[in-house]
């Protein structure tokens, strides 16, 4: 068996799972609604698209800058506040007026993803034996798996039955439960380490840790790289077979 009995019912690795579940459900759910939010918003379903590439670019500035701010704070605290600022950006996706209201609220649902992964990465290795911390981390990580191939698909699902705010209303929904369960589950800790930037910086250079970047990059590239086409697609399908009106 994959993960001992002990590990199944670790209350903390489920809360963090969760949390991990939430993150990559909204990060990736758009693509299944971005006709509705471009019909409803009045734009492209290419530029609708971009809502997803806003959430990267603020994953990429948020990481660093989120991981320096929350030192000062202990690692539960510092968890549950990245989860409140990414509920906080949901509800401001849920209610977004227009095109860029919508694309700020992205921004800031997507400060807190690289902060939680890198945070919760460690607390996860802190709940249990020496001998169970990767099996730990990686049953955190199962929420964001769980995420592609369940929270996106019921997103989808919910948007084109209801409407796209009310799938963004589930998962801010799902933030705030997110939040009492990191409450309730994990321990408190009163350790509070300042972080040496410098030090921090200079692991980039080694080469281990380029190559590790590199692959992630290509990895993802290749995962994501048949998005665009889609998009055209069924942009083109759009425009020439739209059904003739009675």
């Amino acid at each position: 068996m994959g993960l001992s009995i002990a590990m199944k019912i670790n209350f903390p690795l489920l809360a963090l799972a969760v949390g991990a579940f939430a993150i990559g459900t909204t990060e990736f759910s758009p693509m299944g609604f971005l006709p509705e939010i471009a019909n409803d918003l009045s734009v492209s379903i290419p530029q609708a698209g971009l809502l997803i590439s806003a959430y990267a670019v603020g994953v990429m500035i948020g990481a660093p800058l989120m991981t320096l701010w929350l030192a000062r704070f202990p690692k539960k605290t510092a968890l549950i506040l990245l989860m409140a600022i990414f509920t906080i950006g949901n509800v401001l996706a849920t209610v977004a007026p227009d095109y860029m209201s919508l694309m700020g609220a992205r921004l800031i649902t997507s400060l807190n993803h690289g902060a939680f992964f890198g945070l919760g990465s460690v607390v996860a290795a802190s709940v249990v034996p020496k001998d169970k911390q990767a099996s730990a981390v990686a049953m955190m990580f199962m929420g964001l798996t769980i995420a592609n191939i369940g929270g996106v698909p019921l997103a989808t699902w919910l948007s084109q039955n209801t409407s796209w705010r009310m799938a963004f209303a589930a998962i801010s929904i799902l933030g705030i439960m997110t939040m009492l369960a990191l409450w309730k589950a994990l321990p408190q800790d009163h350790d509070v380490v300042k972080p040496n930037v410098a030090k921090g910086l200079r692991v980039l250079t080694r080469a281990p840790v380029v190559l590790a970047l590199l692959t992630t990059v290509m990895s993802a590239a290749q995962c994501l790289r048949y998005i665009p086409t889609l998009l055209r697609a069924y942009t083109y399908l759009c425009r020439h077979h739209r059904k003739p009106s009675p």
